[in-house]
């Protein structure tokens, strides 16, 4: 699944939250994230875990492949 790595940032951003606290809030290591935003692609639990760390819905972080 392509993830906006642009749209997270932003989402940190806004919540004043380091990378650190995420992997804290969704259970996935700082290293796999870093990983997972270079990339910009992750299996969709994965990505699910991410928007429930950020607390927002996935459809706010992923890419519209249409």
């Amino acid at each position: 699944m392509k993830i906006n790595r642009r749209k997270i940032e932003l989402i940190l951003s806004e919540r004043n939250m380091t990378k650190t606290a995420l992997a804290e809030k969704s259970g996935i290591s700082r290293q796999n994230i870093s990983t997972i935003l270079g990339r910009g692609t992750c299996e969709p639990k994965t990505a699910a875990k991410l928007a429930n760390g950020l607390g927002v819905q996935i459809c706010q972080i992923i890419e519209n492949e249409f």
